[in-house]
């Protein structure tokens, strides 16, 4: 079973070095804001701190942490939050569980300075860029650092990958007659009304990358988006597109038989709409793969620093690693962690099978295509 690698992580040199020199300037603590004060606030390791038994009594002492946009059936994030709750005491104030990567950065960067900023970041790489050009990423490396790749995390610890998956399309087997099992196929004149997407492709990473996908599987390249816009505008006037974000609700009342989304949320699913009656397939297109890991930083605002940078340690722990291999995602560790034997492997061997070497795009094509999107898409699907 072929399981995506991350994408590399190209740094922006000119921005990062011009970041980097201007926090020095200011007098080494440059990602800090003056709002927050602290330790916890300037810490890059848990060593900083004196080691994880100190980072976890100041985190505790803090009592709180501020999340958003983490859908509870999104890569198993409800049973990843009750889990950190239960096993440290602290409240997790998860806002907005609906919300996109768009808003997610939106509220970081409104809120500095506030009680209800958001403590640390779940986002596309496209959207994480932008966070680091906003500086709003405080580096910080996790536990068992030098064991991550090189290709998983930015050098200065400002971000890295953390779980992933394979664009899919979950299809209402009772609903349509023959579920398509390629990009092309969704062309066909018996998917009218049936085709859907979780979110706006210029604010969701899920509609992002399905786009790319499509992109890929119509002559496209990491270069070259406009193809798939072009097929998201057969699809719409065909009339097989459907203008509905696709979610579980909208899948159990037949307005989103069909839906373009991730495996691991495909998948997650199926058990939550087989009980309502829905026969929910799931089917990795051959025509158009498109992998791509989500990225966990943490807000330079947070106000509650300590508590932030615990939740990464608690992510990218064995513990954590396996909660999201558990929600059918590819946990970033998750070679290393098969090769030490810490890996779940019952929760491994539920993966779906992918033939092919996955290929990734530079955090540029990334950043060319989102702007792309974003001027391509109204005109679209209208």
């Amino acid at each position: 079973m072929k399981r995506p690698r991350p994408a590399p992580v190209r740094r922006a040199l000119a921005v990062g070095i011009a970041v980097l020199a201007a926090a020095t300037a200011a007098g080494g603590c440059g990602y800090a804001p003056a709002a927050v004060t602290g330790k916890a606030a300037t810490a890059r390791s848990a060593a900083d701190l004196g080691g994880m038994d100190a980072l976890v009594k100041a985190a505790k002492k803090e009592g709180r942490l501020n999340v958003y946009a983490l859908a509870p059936d999104w890569a198993n994030y409800g049973e990843m939050i009750k889990t950190f709750e239960r096993k440290y005491g602290i409240e997790v104030n998860n806002e907005n569980p609906g919300g996109t990567s768009q808003l997610a950065l939106g509220a970081a960067d409104k809120r500095r300075g506030q009680d209800r900023a958001v403590d640390a970041l779940d986002l596309g790489t496209a959207f994480m860029r932008n966070a680091q050009g906003k500086r709003l990423l405080a580096p910080y490396k996790v536990t068992g650092w030098s064991g991550i790749p090189r290709a998983q995390k930015q050098a200065d610890g400002s971000y890295l990958n953390n779980y992933g998956g394979y664009i899919s399309i979950g299809c209402d087997a009772k609903a349509v007659k023959k579920c398509p099992r390629t990009l092309a196929e969704l062309l066909r004149p018996e998917y009218r009304n049936k085709v859907a997407l979780n979110g706006n492709p210029a604010e969701s990473s899920s509609a992002f990358s399905a786009l790319f996908a499509a992109a890929l599987a119509n002559g496209g390249s990491f270069d070259d988006v406009r193809p798939g816009l072009e097929f998201f505008k057969k699809l719409k006037q065909r009339g097989n597109f459907v203008p509905v974000e696709s979610s579980p609700a909208t899948i159990r009342k037949g307005e989103t038989p069909i839906s373009l989304d991730w495996d691991y949320l495909n998948l997650g699913y199926r058990k939550e709409l087989t009980a309502k009656g829905v026969d929910w397939q799931v089917t990795v297109p051959s025509d158009g793969q498109y992998s791509q890991y989500y990225n966990q930083g943490v807000n330079a605002y947070a106000p509650h620093p300590a508590a932030a940078r615990l939740w990464l340690e608690f992510l990218y722990s064995p513990q954590g690693q396996n909660i999201w291999l558990r929600g059918y995602s590819r946990p970033a560790l998750l070679d290393r962690m098969e090769k030490d034997g810490t890996a779940d492997k019952k929760a491994a061997a539920r993966l779906p099978e992918v033939h092919g070497t996955p290929r990734f795009p530079t955090p540029e094509q990334e950043d060319a295509a989102k702007v792309a999107i974003n001027e391509g898409w109204g005109k679209a699907v209208g």
